[in-house]
């Protein structure tokens, strides 16, 4: 399906891109810190998700709609910010997590953590443009089956992304079990405060 040289020019542009700071990387970031290693691997697992979701979107060509359609880059970009923003109003508002918490919160923080996860990757029209751009680059049509070959370079490029959000989640957990549990309300308030900058940061961007 892709030939040696194709493979390895796509897997060193994946690692460059994924080493670059963006969105995705403040997300994890403020994730373990705000709840540890396992919450920010739960994010990474969301995350990875919405790459592989992407990658069939651009795959089937529902991608360029956006590329195409200012009306559709607008309302996902928008969509996506007020999500942003409302996560970091209710962690704002949330009690702090160091209070005892009911014997099937962790079940539902697990699938919480992870659903806003998918949702704030998919929200991401910037995303999907990056997708629509990058990945046909190794993609040869001739070869057939191209929604396949998009899936792959996705699955790929998900791997790779998911190592570092893990490496990440690792050492922003460990560093956050320095903190005494007094600092959980502040350690909200932060991950709150990322949240609405994310939200207003998409807001702002343009189709570029």
């Amino acid at each position: 399906m892709f030939d040696t040289a194709t493979l390895a020019a796509f897997l060193v542009a994946a690692v460059v891109l994924v080493l670059i700071p963006g969105q995705g990387t403040a997300w994890i970031v403020t994730q373990a810190a705000a709840g540890g290693t396992a919450r920010g691997v739960r994010a990474a697992f969301g995350l990875e998700t919405a790459t592989l979701i992407h990658a069939l979107a651009a795959g089937l060509g529902l991608s360029a709609l956006l590329a195409t359609s200012a009306m559709a880059f607008e309302v996902l970009k928008y969509a996506g910010a007020a999500y942003l923003i409302w996560l970091g109003i209710k962690a704002w508002r949330s009690p702090d997590e160091a209070a005892p918490a009911a014997a099937d919160a962790p079940v539902a923080s697990t699938r919480s953590i992870y659903l806003r996860s998918v949702l704030t990757g998919v929200l991401n029209p910037k995303v999907a443009l990056f997708f629509l751009a990058f990945l046909p680059q190794f993609v040869h049509p001739e070869r057939g089956y191209v929604w396949l070959q998009f899936m792959v370079l996705g699955a790929l490029l998900s791997v790779i992304g998911f190592s570092h959000s893990l490496m990440l989640s690792v050492a922003v957990g460990r560093l956050g079990r320095r903190f005494s549990t007094g600092a959980g309300r502040w350690k909200q308030r932060i991950t709150g405060s990322v949240f609405i900058a994310l939200g207003l940061r998409l807001a702002v961007q343009q189709r570029g």
